[in-house]
């Protein structure tokens, strides 16, 4: 489904994980940066309320995370905005801990289940448990923290879907399907599966270019990769032991399917949508090295089956009607739990977020 199913309060803590495979080198931030500063200027209140206080080091890790799925994105977030997304990131903070205050037994449970299919649907993203951890202590998280802050903000949507009382029918749900002004929605693009061996050009943390020297001599190994392919060496054991993308070398350089476009580098797409069977592409150059592809399977492009998405249509559905139904009610929580804003900067930020100024974070 090509509408986006935003959440009140999406994975933040999770976003960086989430950044495409093939780059995701470029997402190797680590949280050093934001312990220095703890170390040099303590970790300070920067909100409370009732029940709750948030730290800057809680702030931190969010905007770190953003910043990583940026840098895997071949984006860079401006200084400029800084302050403006602190100020979203803070109000979302400050709003999921209202509402787990409010969170029942069955709330607490709803937002475990899904918490825990969104794991393994990054699980599934990043092609192993090995993979997921490296990515998890590059960005300074453990696994039973990424599960309970994913959780707490699965929970917290839970929450506000029951206080609002909102609910979409079968009904709804149908007839949003048969719709003729969204049958676009429903197109499943032709999609690709690859494997893939990349050889970077560039520093994975510092995102610096390699020397010309140390470029020169990537470009003739991956040529000489390219050779012992084409006399029929095997291209995952290849990959496992020479690709430099961590999150799929130890799947034999297995992607998982993607449309055209969403790789975000070009030169890949274009040669993975070329390949036909099991074919070989040339060397490929994009912005972060040198790659070679390998098709594993291709499927074409359909209308997708309405048992297939229903329940996404209907969580859409209902994130509809909360979008509407939430503002007004978050702030009356805000305003019962006497919410300050301890930072001058972050206060303005923080009022201008709660006016419903347009989301600033990077696309996913």
């Amino acid at each position: 489904m090509k509408k986006q199913m935003k959440l009140i309060f999406p994975a933040v803590f999770a976003v960086t994980l989430f950044a495409l495979p093939c780059a995701q080198a470029a997402a190797a931030t680590n949280s050093q940066p934001t312990n220095a500063m703890t170390a040099l200027f303590g970790d300070p209140v920067v909100a409370k309320g009732k029940g709750f206080e948030i730290k800057r080091s809680e702030l931190d890790e969010v905007i770190t995370g953003l910043k990583s799925a940026a840098a895997a994105h071949g984006q860079v977030i401006p200084q400029t905005r800084m302050v403006q997304i602190e100020g979203q990131m803070l109000s979302r903070l400050i709003q999921v801990q209202l509402l787990l205050q409010k969170a029942t037994a069955a709330d607490k449970a709803e937002g475990a289940q899904k918490a825990e299919l969104q794991i393994s649907n990054l699980l599934a993203r990043v092609g192993s448990p090995e993979a997921l951890d490296r990515q998890l202590k590059a960005t300074g998280m453990t696994m039973a923290e990424l599960r309970s802050k994913v959780g707490q903000e699965a929970t917290a949507q839970a929450v506000l879907t029951r206080e609002l009382n909102v609910a979409a029918t079968d009904a709804e749900t149908k007839q949003f399907y048969d719709d003729t002004n969204h049958l676009a929605d429903f197109e499943q693009p032709e999609m690709v599966t690859v494997r893939h061996i990349l050889l970077m050009t560039m520093d994975p943390v510092t995102r610096a270019p390699l020397s010309a020297d140390q470029q020169q001599a990537k470009r003739k190994q991956i040529d000489d990769l390219l050779k012992r392919i084409r006399g029929g060496a095997d291209f995952a054991a290849l990959a496992k032991q020479y690709s430099e993308d961590q999150g799929s070398k130890d799947n034999g350089g297995e992607l998982p399917a993607f449309a055209r476009g969403q790789m975000g580098l070009p030169e890949f797409d274009a040669a993975a949508f070329s390949l036909t069977n099991s074919q070989v592409s040339d060397v490929i150059s994009t912005a972060i090295g040198y790659d070679i592809v390998k098709l594993t399977s291709k499927t074409p492009a359909k209308k997708v089956e309405y048992v297939t998405i229903a329940d996404k249509i209907k969580n859409y559905l209902i994130q509809q009607k909360t979008e509407k139904l939430a503002p007004a009610y978050l702030d009356k929580l805000q305003k019962d739990a006497d919410v300050q804003v301890l930072d001058a900067d972050l206060k303005a930020a923080v009022a201008a977020a709660n006016a419903n100024v347009p989301d600033a974070t990077p696309e996913k």
